[in-house]
């Protein structure tokens, strides 16, 4: 049964994801809020299918945590669902995602429209560089930066991976940064076709504040993450080694 469920998910995703692709099309032409309504209606609707069809349930937990306006957000990231559920769960989000994405035709004229934020990870500094401008014009304008501190998505368990690409956006543009611990990789694993019913729980963490040492943000940023993560888990993870900030 749970194989047939995954099946039927897997067809109702990518026809709705079709289905909106074509209603992005003449957005190209509109203003951005346009693009980013379609965004967050395509996630709204996708997360509603994975419920209604392989019976998962989805808690937020800590949203008093979200401050009103800019902010970093630092997300665990184990499958695909925090790739777009956290466009319609957050106030008015942009993604920092790979480059290489904006290249696919409609779907990633669509994220270049809905003002995500490209990251080309093979031009060293000048990359960084890019990024903490476009993070900067991101909050500028009151928007909260999605950034998956690992880079990739990892299997449940898997021993962290933090980069110290998120230590650096943190100290240039000077807001609060949202821890984000979930436990999506459960009922939808990282490269697998099955997706298994359960409650899929998101816990926004107190946000820490800018202005931290380097050193003292890594170590509290993954520490937070990684012990929020192995509670909403079960608490069955290893425990996570002592956090080094390490250059990609």
């Amino acid at each position: 049964m749970i194989f047939l469920r995954s099946l039927i998910f897997q067809v109702a995703f990518y026809l709705n994801t079709l289905l909106f692709l074509i209603l992005a099309l003449p957005c190209l032409l509109l203003p951005q809020r346009a693009m980013v309504w379609v965004a967050r209606t395509w996630g709204r609707v996708s997360s509603w299918l994975l419920c209604a069809i392989c019976r998962v349930r989805i808690e937020e937990r800590g949203r008093e945590h979200i401050p009103d306006g800019a902010c970093l957000v630092a997300s665990k990231h184990q499958s695909a669902w925090e790739t777009f559920a956290l466009m319609y769960l957050l106030p008015d989000p942009t993604y920092v995602l790979k480059r290489e994405l904006t290249w696919i035709p409609v779907f990633g004229w669509s994220l270049v429209k809905a003002g995500m934020i490209s990251l080309d990870r093979g031009a060293g500094k000048d990359a960084l560089a890019g990024l903490i401008a476009d993070a900067r014009a991101a909050l500028a304008r009151g928007r909260q930066v999605i950034i998956f501190p690992e880079g990739t998505r990892m299997p449940v368990g898997a021993p962290p991976s933090y980069k110290l690409g998120i230590v650096q956006v943190y100290q240039a543009c000077n807001v609060p940064c949202v821890p984000v611990a979930l436990n999506s990789g459960l009922f939808w694993p990282r490269r697998s076709f099955m997706r298994y019913p359960g409650t899929l729980t998101v816990e926004y963490l107190p946000p820490i504040p800018p202005g931290l040492p380097r050193a003292a943000f890594f170590r509290r940023l993954q520490s937070d993450i990684e012990t929020a993560t192995a509670r909403i888990v079960g608490g069955n993870l290893p425990a996570a080694p002592t956090p080094q900030p390490k250059r990609q």
